[in-house]
């Protein structure tokens, strides 16, 4: 049994401790945010928080997990009130199809932790690791910039 620090709550899991994060995540605590692309670190949809820093969750072990405090994209709003950066990308349409957001919304949450006031290039290099595979990036980058203002 191993205990994590997830969203604020300490829940107990039973899988192998070299099992991927993203795996745990989805299969033992039901967070489906949380998505498998290349599981390599190459895509950006499995990201996490780490203690308050992106971190792909695909190779994370679950050992090195359990050490960190780990926030998905569940953990960014209060109660049924939305963090800035995830109201930002709902309400401007931001998405397409949706499944690099919940990495893209993590990491920028984490960039607008520390800056918040990004520019444009704070913003760029924050996702540089979040591939989006319909096009909406530019969309992205508009909201969080509007944001950003």
């Amino acid at each position: 049994m191993t205990e994590l620090q997830l969203n604020g709550e300490s829940i107990a899991v039973e899988a192998i401790e070299t099992t991927p994060l993203a795996y745990v995540l989805r299969n033992e605590c039901g967070i489906k945010s949380v998505k498998l692309g290349c599981e390599a670190e190459q895509c950006g949809a499995c990201t996490v928080l780490a203690d308050d820093r992106p971190v792909p969750s695909c190779t994370l072990a679950l050992s090195d997990a359990s050490e960190r405090r780990l926030t998905t994209l569940e953990g960014l709003a209060r109660g049924d009130v939305l963090s800035a950066v995830q109201n930002a990308l709902l309400t401007s349409n931001a998405s397409q199809c949706g499944y690099c957001l919940s990495g893209i919304a993590v990491a920028a949450y984490a960039l607008f932790q520390t800056n918040a006031h990004p520019t444009h290039n704070n913003i760029v290099n924050a996702l540089d690791g979040h591939l989006c595979r319909c096009g909406a990036h530019p969309r992205v980058i508009r909201a969080l910039e509007q944001l950003a203002k």
